[in-house]
């Protein structure tokens, strides 16, 4: 464990200060990966339970309680359908774009960090490529000292340094981009999950006005008859 740990520190510093640099990157991208998983985890909710839960309360025109479970719901699903609840007296057109501003307030909070994840892969290759081009530097300037011929000992701190850095740098590029992927991946369903479920809940609560209408049309007519 120790030989590997002194192994792994002697690269480090055979790679010069661009490593460093790296590795600064991929600690702020492993911060904003885990800080993603938590913000998905915790906004995981299913949209059909929800939707059923509210449909009942607003079935029962007990709008109290439906904002209350929307209100106790975690994540981004539940603060839409919330939005709408709490002006549910609005016409139906009003409840749609309730429900659409709602979910756009919701989209730089589904996107947060994910740019920043983006960020580090195109940035990280590039550092490697800097590091590269630094040990090259390095390389010819010690064959300038010594009139253009230099033995493999001098040449070899160079090579090395340009080939840990660009290893490096693809490999934390690949890593972060994986998980750029799979977060956008996740964002997208989600925003389709917000979507759904401001158009279900406006059309819950337009729909028990309907209900409310024809029943009262039909107690109506039947007094009329009477």
């Amino acid at each position: 464990m120790q030989l590997a740990l002194l192994e792994a520190s002697g690269i480090v510093e055979q790679g010069g200060p661009i490593v460093w640099i790296q590795l600064g990157l991929g600690v702020f991208g492993a911060i904003f990966i885990v800080e993603r998983m938590f913000f998905f985890h915790r906004a995981r909710v299913n949209v059909a339970d929800l939707l059923i839960g509210l449909g009942n309360h607003v079935k029962k025109k007990a709008f109290a309680e439906a904002r209350h479970e929307a209100a106790r719901a975690p994540g981004p699903v539940a603060r839409v359908a919330h939005a709408v609840l709490l002006r549910a007296d609005l016409p139906r057109a009003d409840l749609r774009d309730i429900a659409q501003e709602a979910g756009q307030l919701e989209v730089p909070r589904l996107e947060r960090n994910v740019r920043a994840i983006l960020g580090i892969a195109l940035l990280a290759p590039l550092m490697g490529m800097l590091g590269t081009i630094l040990g090259l530097i390095d390389v010819f300037q010690k064959m300038n000292e010594r009139g253009g011929f230099a033995g493999p000992a001098e040449l070899s701190g160079g090579v090395f340094q340009s080939l840990i850095t660009t290893a490096l740098g693809l490999v934390i590029a690949i890593v972060m981009y994986l998980f750029y992927l799979y977060f956008l991946g996740r964002a997208r369903r989600l925003i389709h999950r917000l979507e759904r479920a401001g158009i279900e809940t406006v059309n819950l609560i337009c729909d028990a006005r309907w209900e409310d209408q024809r029943a009262a049309q039909e107690e109506k007519a039947k007094e009329g008859k009477g």
